[in-house]
């Protein structure tokens, strides 16, 4: 059965997902980039940002590699919230296509979250949908297209955190990064309890960030 993941979700010690104030030059607001230092130097960053001269990467960052990539296998679509596709504002920006340019890496049709629904729009081999749904409505759309294949909720922290409520993700791979921010896009919250359903696995790895991966017991609710 396919099922429904969200991988590489960067979180701080105090549950940020993302920091204030976000804008087109700081797309993680007052975060800056500290919440993906350690995925910049892997071989699945590289690969998708087209750098093929640094895919000689440090071995050391293998083993957050190894987290990073399984976001990229058997994914069919992907949904995401208005915040990842586009700072504040964008959707008063008819000629705004998304942060990744002509080419963006996800290779399949896209789901965007938001109240100023719009034609869709293709670029590259990706196809961005625009939708104003409910996670069960956009999840339901994104599985047909998907094929067989599973669905990446692919954040904000915000949308990650309305398809938990929602029991809906039956895998999430959290990043947490060893810094503080103290305001900004909580993943948490309103989440007491969610991880009775789940098993857990840990892994601190040498760039000094521990993965957790939690996946849906069997017998949970699910979708």
């Amino acid at each position: 059965m396919p099922l429904a993941r969200a991988h590489n979700i960067a979180i701080s010690l105090d549950g940020y997902g993302a920091g204030a104030d976000q804008s087109i030059d700081a797309p993680f607001g007052h975060a800056g980039m500290r919440l993906m230092q350690w995925f910049f130097p892997t071989a699945t960053f590289q690969g998708l940002s087209g750098d093929r001269e640094r895919q000689a990467v440090d071995p050391a960052t293998e083993p957050d590699d190894r987290h990073a990539r399984r976001a990229w296998e058997n994914i069919g679509a992907e949904i995401m919230g208005a915040g990842k596709y586009g700072p504040p504002g964008w959707h008063d920006d008819a000629e705004w296509g998304g942060w990744w340019g002509d080419e963006p890496p996800f290779h399949s049709p896209v789901y965007v979250l938001t109240h100023h629904p719009r034609a869709s729009l293709t670029r590259g081999e990706t196809t961005f949908h625009f939708r104003e749904a409910t996670p069960h409505d956009v999840l339901a759309e994104a599985f047909a297209a998907a094929a067989g294949q599973d669905v990446r909720i692919g954040g904000g922290p915000s949308t990650v955190r309305e398809f938990l409520a929602a029991d809906l993700i039956d895998v999430l791979h959290v990043v947490q990064v060893p810094i503080l921010l103290g305001r900004g896009s909580q993943l948490w919250e309103g989440l007491e309890g969610w991880e009775s359903g789940f098993s857990v696995e840990s892994e601190t790895t040498p760039s000094g960030v521990t993965h957790l991966t939690f996946k849906r017991c069997r017998g949970g609710l699910g979708h």
